[in-house]
């Protein structure tokens, strides 16, 4: 099942004005209302039991009375708009540490960005006036359905509400600079998510998609996410013996080998090109390249 959050655009016949934003749960091209926050219904369904990577799916296929909303009449944005945690890792893949040429990590190396950096399918990526060499990345999101507090890796995947395609915009001047990565990531507009929540029934193991990132076309990272070191169950497990997940944060898993910095000669990303990342069973999501 493909859950989204959309804003209304155009008139319909579905009670919702225009302007007001929702969830709802894609259907070829209508989109079935849900409620007002995924977010919230996430949380309720946690709740309730009804949460969880089996029975996600079943309780959210019931939506008595909504009218379906023909897609051209909304605008899809990020399915998670204001996500409480944003838990990012780094050198996650095995051919991405290989190019960059250092040791894959002996456990998860975490960082954070926050909501401020979330946008949805078609905006704009807004380069601010202070990074000059800003550098893609194609990454699996992980949706977290239900509260995650020292689980273990066997039970980290029945936390999981699905999975959404994930661009980790970096800053690789700002990155470095104070010995920590904050500055160069947790910049406005630096997390493409979307283009909808894929519910985790239908990705049984995300240790076997490909994940591929495009510039203007041409495909410059390829590879599939069993080349992650640690997979989705191993990351889940690791963050909650020090950190409460709950449902709606996210963990972005990492990005494989093929990243502009990585290049001779490099490859920065420069205003209006076009940035798609495509992951196989999830999605494909695109944003362009706009200068402040």
């Amino acid at each position: 099942m493909r859950l989204v959050t959309f804003e209304v655009r155009h008139n319909t016949s579905g009670g919702l004005p225009i302007g007001s934003v929702a969830c709802g749960r894609l259907e070829g091209d209508v989109v079935v209302p849900l409620g007002a926050d995924l977010q919230a219904l996430l949380t309720e369904a946690a709740r309730t039991e009804v949460g969880g990577r089996d029975s996600l799916a079943a309780g959210f296929a019931e939506s008595a009375g909504s009218v379906a909303l023909p897609l051209e009449a909304v605008c899809l944005l990020a399915p998670i708009l204001t996500p409480g945690k944003i838990v990012c890792i780094g050198l996650n893949y095995r051919d991405h540490a290989a190019e960059t040429g250092v040791s894959v990590p002996e456990e998860p190396v975490l960082f954070a960005k926050f909501a401020n950096s979330v946008i949805g399918p078609g905006a704009p990526i807004m380069v601010p006036r202070v990074a000059r060499r800003v550098d893609y990345e194609a990454e699996l999101g992980v949706v977290i359905g239900r509260q995650a507090r020292r689980v273990g890796p066997e039970e980290a995947l029945g936390c999981v509400a699905g999975y959404i395609c994930a661009n980790d915009v970096s800053a690789r001047d700002l990155q470095p600079k104070s010995g920590q990565w904050t500055r160069g990531k947790a910049v406005d507009t630096f997390l493409p998510t979307g283009p909808w929540l894929v519910t985790a029934d239908e990705i049984p193991d995300p240790q076997t998609l490909g994940i591929r990132c495009m510039v203007n076309g041409e495909v410059l990272q390829d590879s599939n996410t069993a080349e992650m070191v640690f997979g989705v169950a191993h990351l889940v497990s690791f963050i909650s013996q020090t950190m409460t997940l709950e449902p709606g944060d996210l963990v972005v898993t990492g990005t494989p080998a093929g990243v502009g910095f990585a290049r001779e000669p490099k490859r920065w990303l420069e205003p209006g090109d076009t940035v798609t990342v495509e992951i196989e069973g999830v999605g494909r999501l695109t944003n362009r390249i706009e200068r402040e």
